[in-house]
């Protein structure tokens, strides 16, 4: 399979496909006679795994170390979901930074008349010389 015919497969580019090769993360591909990259299907997915993962929020490496988990037949389940429980935490600790973040800006933008004065309680929030905590 040629590599337009695997980003078709996978929703990467071959841009995309090409790093995660030259990275390491996925076997580099064979070559055919005329120089073009052919992949297995075992490198579809492979590349369909880290595509995956990348968007429920694991890091390249996080993902390297699931396919390393996934092409080991001797893996545990307890070893995946708990890389996985651990994304989760990891996950709910930014959405509770976000709502943090939501709540400062909810605050200075409601201290603001949005006037045509030029005295800007944002502005004066922003660039105060302490945090809320």
């Amino acid at each position: 399979m040629n590599i337009s015919q695997v980003a078709k497969l996978t929703g990467l580019t071959s841009k995309a496909i090409r790093f995660y090769e030259s990275k390491g993360i996925i076997r580099e591909a064979n070559r055919s006679a005329n120089g073009y990259r052919q992949y297995t299907a075992t490198q579809v997915e492979e590349l369909q795994l880290i595509r995956r993962s990348r968007l429920v929020g694991f890091s390249l490496e996080e993902c390297q170390d699931l396919l390393s988990l996934s092409n080991n037949p001797n893996r545990r389940s307890a070893d995946v979901k708990k890389k996985t429980l651990e994304k989760v935490m990891e996950i709910e600790a930014k959405i509770q930074e976000l709502e943090g973040m939501k709540q400062t800006l909810l605050e200075l933008a409601s201290a603001c008349p949005g006037d045509e004065s030029n005295d800007c309680p944002i502005i004066k929030g922003l660039t105060c010389c302490h945090d809320k905590k």
